[in-house]
């Protein structure tokens, strides 16, 4: 049986991120796809365009992996991870990151097919001069006043699911007691 065929029997003929029934296509999860069904999903035109560069479309369209995320296809996860990472100046995929569970290896998969950190001259680098990716937990290792809030986060508290500012390498953003904040990282140093 033919990979597309697969696909379109184990998604219901429906786009297997945001649900659509037309125009649906075959789409390998690089970036070392067989082009198997167990690396590759089937997604509607609209997502298959948006897959390689989620801002390209409304972002509310996206709203569909509060879903599709907890499918139990591997790559429909992992792209589900890819372009919530990638719409991290949206409030609300931070929340969904935070639930998306990937295990060791779904997570490796999924962040060797992010671009390279540093493709843009920029790399981020911890306290230590560990390279920190999209997604990271990390520790913070001294007390940090929070402006404009009224807390300060304290040394040793875990940081999960970062994101990185994309025009500035010494700059990251993680939740902290539920607030969304820009960290330093000469003050963070990379969680195991």
């Amino acid at each position: 049986m033919a990979t597309i065929d697969v696909l379109r029997s184990r998604s219901g003929e429906c786009c297997e991120l945001c649900g659509a029934k037309e125009d649906l296509e075959e789409v390998a999860v690089g970036p070392s796809s067989d082009g198997s069904a167990e690396s590759s999903l089937i997604a509607c035109r609209i997502c298959h365009s948006g897959i390689a560069n989620p801002l390209e479309i409304d972002a509310n369209h996206w709203r569909c992996l509060t879903d599709s995320m907890w499918s139990e296809h591997d790559p429909v996860k992992v792209t589900a991870w890819r372009i919530l990472n990638s719409l991290a100046e949206e409030g609300w995929t931070h929340e969904l990151l935070d639930m998306l569970y990937l295990d060791e290896n779904q997570l490796a998969w999924a962040k060797a097919g992010l671009p390279e950190n540093g493709e843009d001259g920029l790399v981020h680098r911890d306290s230590n001069g560990a390279i920190l990716s999209a997604g990271d937990s990390v520790t913070l290792i001294k007390d940090l006043p929070v402006k404009g809030a009224n807390f300060t986060a304290k040394r040793g508290t875990a940081v999960r699911g970062i994101s990185l500012v994309q025009d500035n390498a010494e700059h990251i953003e993680g939740r902290v007691n539920s607030q969304r904040i820009v960290i330093l990282t000469q003050y963070v140093k990379k969680s195991n």
